[in-house]
């Protein structure tokens, strides 16, 4: 039997240079779902960002992902979330030492408190899905808060191809919980951005190897706690067949 130990250094990887600086305990200590440094990492590769930018960190729950921006890439962040109180993330961002650099911000994703082309970059990890579905919110909150040229990154649970005839497939159907109808391809994210016309999609792609890091850090979790998850279950039946995970980085035009 694996001991607590070697779980966790199963969250250290090659794959994730970045990531694995940071302790796998104190990550599953802060966690509200997927390895949060792992996915910002992933997007990050493909968003450009410089020292001294201003950043957003769309629904950054307790603020690691806000960390490890300022940290790996020099930036100033906006850690915005609903469901955490900043006064506690603001304790781990002194903690971090990163008063000057990453600032709590609690605010609905509709009434966000920041002038439109405020920022440089925005970036969202297994967050948007939640909230960006809506026809209209990426062009009247979203995209209008980057400056005309920056980059707006998300990374959220998705389906790697679309269900056929829009039947949620047998496999996945009894454990099929209502929050994964959020759930959509790239080329549904692609067109729900593109049809806004204020932005040029830069990537739309599911995330090499997503649903086998989703499910790797979620049999972590289930070791460390002593018992199995549906939501392991639900990737195991999978196998990526339909689920992982859909990056989209698109750059503002207008």
């Amino acid at each position: 039997m694996r001991t607590q130990s070697a779980h966790l250094a199963s969250l250290i990887r090659d794959g994730y240079p970045l990531s694995s600086k940071y302790d796998p305990a104190s990550v599953i200590k802060n966690q509200m779902g997927p390895h949060p440094l792992w996915l910002m990492e992933s997007l990050c590769r493909h968003v450009d960002l410089k020292s001294g930018m201003r950043v957003l960190d769309m629904g950054c729950g307790r603020s690691i992902t806000s960390i490890f921006l300022a940290r790996e890439f020099g930036v100033r962040v906006r850690a915005n979330d609903w469901w955490i109180k900043p006064t506690e993330n603001w304790k781990r961002i002194c903690e971090a030492g990163l008063p000057d650099a990453v600032f709590p911000i609690h605010a609905e994703a509709r009434s966000l408190p920041y002038a439109d082309e405020f920022f440089d970059a925005v970036v969202s990890v297994d967050a948007y899905h939640y909230f960006g579905t809506d026809d209209l919110y990426f062009r009247e909150h979203f995209a209008r808060l980057v400056k005309v040229g920056g980059q707006i990154g998300i990374i959220v649970p998705g389906l790697v191809r679309d269900f056929d005839e829009g039947q949620i497939p047998a496999h996945l159907k009894q454990i099929w919980a209502d929050d994964f109808n959020s759930f959509h391809t790239a080329d549904w994210w692609r067109r729900h951005w593109e049809v806004t016309g204020r932005v040029e999609i830069e990537l739309a792609d599911v995330s090499p190897n997503g649903w086998r890091d989703w499910l790797l850090f979620d049999e972590a979790l289930d070791a460390l706690r002593g018992s199995p998850s549906d939501e392991s279950d639900l990737l195991r039946e999978d196998s990526g067949r339909y689920l992982g995970f859909v990056r989209m980085i698109a750059r503002r035009t207008r």
